[in-house]
Parts: C-alpha cells; sequence; structure tokens
C-alpha cells in the first residue's frame, strides 16, 4: 500500500509540474505493468485529482475548464485571430468553423458577408450565427461533448464525409515542434482529420501559448497546414519551424 500511495504521489506531482502524464512512460519510470498505472489513474480520477485521456491523463485545470470559462483566457489574442482570420474569407466561401474558443472569435466577425455557407460542429458557434441573415449554416450532428460545447461521433463524421469546402479554420490545444497539431480528445482528433480532408485550405487558429501545450491527440501533421494565424506572442523559434515546413504564419495585431 505504501508503494502503491507513493506511487501516486509521485504522478500528481509530474502532473502539476508537466499537465499531462503517459501511461507508458509512467509504466517504465515505476516499473510497474500499463494495467497498474492506470488503476492508478482511474483512482486518481475518482478523487478527482486529474481527468483521464487516450493513452494517459491530464491535471484536471488543464483540460476540464468549460467552454465559457476557456472564453476568457487569452481573449484580447483571440479577438485579434478572429478579425484576422475573418479578412481571409471572401463572399461565396464555404467555410468550416471547428469548434473552439479561437473559431468562436471567428463568428463574431461575419456580419458583413452577404453570402456565406459556414459549417460547424459547434453549438455556441452555431447559436452565433444564428443572428446573422445572410449566411447558409450547416449542422452535421452528432454526440454533443458538453464541455467543449461540440458535435462528436459517427453521425457527424458521415455528414463531414459528404461535403467539400474552401477553407477550415481549425482548433487546436497544442503544437509539437516539427511533428503536427494535437487535441485532448480522440473523437475530435479524427473529426478534424475529415474536415482536412474535406477543405482546400487548412487554416489553423491558435493564441501563442498553444506552442507550449500538446495533446494526446494527434489531428495531423504540419505538411497538412497551410496557414497559422497566432499572435504577437510567438516565439521566433515556433515561426521559422513552421516556416521550414511550409506553413505561412500570420501575425495578428
Amino acid at each position: 500500500m505504501k508503494k502503491t500511495a507513493l506511487r501516486r504521489s509521485k504522478i500528481i506531482e509530474a502532473l502539476e509540474i508537466q499537465g499531462q502524464v503517459n501511461v507508458s512512460e509512467l509504466s517504465k519510470e515505476f516499473n510497474v505493468s500499463e494495467v497498474t498505472i492506470r488503476n492508478d489513474l482511474s483512482n486518481l480520477e475518482r478523487n478527482k485529482l486529474l481527468v483521464r485521456a487516450h493513452g494517459g491523463a491530464f491535471k484536471t485545470n488543464s483540460l476540464a475548464i468549460p467552454v465559457t470559462e476557456k472564453k476568457k483566457i487569452n481573449l484580447d489574442a483571440k479577438k485579434a485571430i478572429g478579425k484576422a482570420a475573418a479578412k481571409m474569407i471572401q463572399e461565396n466561401d464555404s467555410i468550416i468553423l471547428d469548434s473552439g474558443t479561437t473559431t468562436f472569435e471567428i463568428s463574431n466577425n461575419l456580419g458583413k458577408f452577404e453570402r456565406l455557407s459556414v459549417i460547424s460542429n459547434a453549438l455556441d458557434i452555431i447559436n452565433n450565427l444564428a443572428n446573422y441573415d445572410n449566411l447558409e449554416v450547416m449542422v452535421p450532428g452528432g454526440f454533443l461533448k458538453e464541455f467543449s460545447m461540440s458535435l462528436v461521433g459517427p453521425m457527424a463524421e458521415r455528414n463531414f464525409r459528404q461535403l467539400h469546402c474552401n477553407k477550415l479554420f481549425l482548433g487546436v490545444d497544442g503544437f509539437k515542434t516539427d511533428v503536427g497539431v494535437y487535441t485532448y480528445h480522440m473523437e475530435e482528433a479524427y473529426l478534424n482529420q475529415l474536415m482536412i480532408e474535406i477543405s482546400e485550405e487548412v487554416i489553423v487558429v491558435a493564441d501563442s501559448s498553444k506552442f507550449k501545450k500538446s495533446g494526446f491527440a494527434f489531428i495531423a501533421g504540419l505538411h497538412k497546414i497551410h496557414k497559422v494565424i497566432t499572435d504577437k506572442g510567438i516565439e521566433q523559434e515556433y515561426v521559422k519551424i513552421l516556416e521550414r515546413n511550409n506553413v505561412e504564419v500570420i501575425i495578428a495585431d
């Protein structure tokens, strides 16, 4: 029992420092089976000390934040990114707005268009778009993930496969250097991959803090991304990495 308590204590310490942990890595570090680590994580989750995810777990306050609260984080940067993104949209475009607090800000800047088709799996974005008369809005359906207010699952996937659009504005939870973009949830990652497949241009919208974060669920490599819109807080190192991978970087004012 003492070994178990000590191991779980060290897992919590790792979460405090890193924000996330991986089952395989913990198994090697503590020299125990992955089943044992999963049992540890399940116990800690029951005590509300972490949030389980595919392959590991996240620090509670790094993931389980309602979307209403997430919208307040780095709000000025997100507003600037939303305005910059809207400038890239043309009349008669068909666009996808992925779920996310930065893509929500794009939806605040679509009132000027006379004709625009918008597809979104985010209920808060759909509700916001209802304020505009000239938009053709499509909802793919699916199961609701309440924390992100997004619709996912087989129904959403099937409907996205029937579509084609000009531009995808993709929100992400993190980047990995020279690898690609990630999210916290497997269902959302798979849906994002379908969005990328049906889009002519893929534009990632992410405030600069996302370049210091990651997630367990891989969405796509940098070669699938055409542009990234971010804020002036991005470190030059990340700009160079993106440009080296032929990704155009746009800094929102």
